[in-house]
């Protein structure tokens, strides 16, 4: 019998064949991978937010967003006769078996020292993965850097990036190495504010924030999600400015910037905890 949640996935993927199905929802006939993009991507920010919140019904109605779109997009390739949905998720299930040795048995193919050894750390998990994800899977590219995609954003990228970087060797030695080149890209970059010149001013600015993001990982932390965190506190120390501003009857502008600096000092401090 077909459990609760085995139920759920049919009922889901029912439900899109009926929407983009005749006498379905115009809107969601006129959808295309394309135009589903965006969608996907501002889905997946949001239960990052809803995570980092601590709200777990928050959590799980925007974990069906996810899987609404990816469902969506699935069964747009197969409308198109590319793929079916079975295969995708097929697909990531044979995956996960082929790249799990040490969990589901030994995967054909892959040679290497015993999986009690091979696997009794994260990193060494992780090692495996890429060795069966190449060796295995013939998952080969020109540079290591051709993994991450092009489609990341910048920030998340750049982390991406470094990490492969880091692996091949390729490296500061030390968090107490990277400060001077933060030192240095910061001084480049006043020099080209001083220049004015538009392109040498972002070429500069890429690079300071490039390294920024390698204090980052030399500190472990997550650059985007430290960079959501400030984010957020911006968002509620300027929100308690602007309420406490017009409850002042303080107009919100320049002239009135002192007032505001004052208010946003206050929030610091009433919104600490």
């Amino acid at each position: 019998m077909p459990t609760e949640t085995q139920t759920a996935f049919e009922r889901l993927y029912q439900t899109i064949i009926r929407l983009r199905g005749p006498g379905g929802c115009p809107w969601d006939i006129e959808q295309t991978p394309l135009t589903l993009r965006e969608t996907l991507i501002e889905e997946s920010y949001e239960t990052v937010e809803a995570i980092n919140d601590g709200d777990a019904a928050h959590v799980s109605e925007e974990i069906g967003d996810v899987f609404l779109n990816a469902a969506m997009l699935a069964y747009m390739y197969e409308q198109e006769g590319a793929f079916t949905v079975a295969d995708s998720l097929n697909g990531i299930s044979d995956k996960l078996v082929r790249r799990h040795p040490h969990v589901f048995g030994e995967t054909d193919g892959f040679e290497g020292p015993d999986s009690a050894e091979r696997t009794d750390t994260a990193d060494k998990v992780l090692a495996q993965w890429d060795v069966i994800k190449r060796g295995v899977e013939g998952r080969k590219a020109d540079s290591i850097l051709d993994e991450v995609s092009r489609g990341m954003p910048a920030l998340e990228r750049a982390h991406k990036l470094q990490k492969k970087a880091a692996k091949a060797g390729f490296d500061w030695n030390a968090l107490d190495d990277v400060w001077p080149k933060v030192d240095e890209e910061l001084a480049e970059l006043r020099h080209a504010v001083a220049q004015g010149g538009k392109t040498e001013i972002e070429d500069e600015l890429g690079d300071l924030l490039f390294s920024i993001v390698n204090v980052a990982r030399h500190l472990k932390v997550d650059p985007g999600v430290a960079l959501t965190r400030t984010n957020a506190k911006f968002t509620a120390r300027f929100k308690y400015v602007e309420k406490t501003m017009k409850e002042a009857g303080i107009p919100m502008d320049k002239a009135h910037l002192k007032e505001m600096d004052v208010f946003w000092e206050e929030a610091k401090r009433a919104l600490a905890d």
